[in-house]
């Protein structure tokens, strides 16, 4: 059997139907058993194992941001197996003050998500920061803030 190739708009479709909530169509895109990494030095770094897992992750990101966490798109690029988009991450950390701008309590980079998709749902999925990027993410999702103090997760 030959896997279809993975468009854009397929891409652009998981991606939706994660903003949209909807266990069914969420359900369309992201495989029951699909594997995340999630990259860094941080409470919420490492893998999470199959479907549920990844939106406990999802909710918990959201949870963390105060709803403010976003992630525009820049562009996505697919083949037969696997596409990567590159995203611009923004957020705040719940409590943070306005015009806060601290790393720990702002998030502004940009991220590459590589995705393994099999029989059209995503089945793998690693993120990838680079650079200064990587120690703001690390410090946005931290416990502490740049005084020492805890942020609660």
């Amino acid at each position: 059997m030959t896997t279809p190739k993975v468009t854009v708009e397929q891409v652009q479709a998981a991606y939706a139907s994660l903003g949209s909530g909807d266990p069914a169509q969420i359900a369309k895109y992201w495989d029951e058993h699909m594997h995340w990494l999630v990259p860094g030095l941080h409470t919420m770094a490492g893998w999470y194992k199959g479907r549920d897992a990844f939106l406990g992750f999802m909710q918990k990101c959201a949870e963390l941001s105060n709803n403010s966490f976003q992630m525009e798109q820049i562009t996505i690029l697919t083949n037969d197996e696997w596409s990567t988009d590159i995203t611009h991450n923004r957020g705040s950390r719940a409590g943070a003050a306005e015009g806060e701008t601290s790393p720990y309590m702002v998030l502004d980079i940009h991220v590459v998500h590589l995705l393994r998709w099999k029989d059209g749902k995503v089945v793998e999925g690693r993120g990838a920061i680079f650079g200064d990027g990587t120690t703001r993410f690390n410090e946005f999702w931290s416990q502490l803030d740049s005084s020492g103090n805890r942020i609660p997760l």
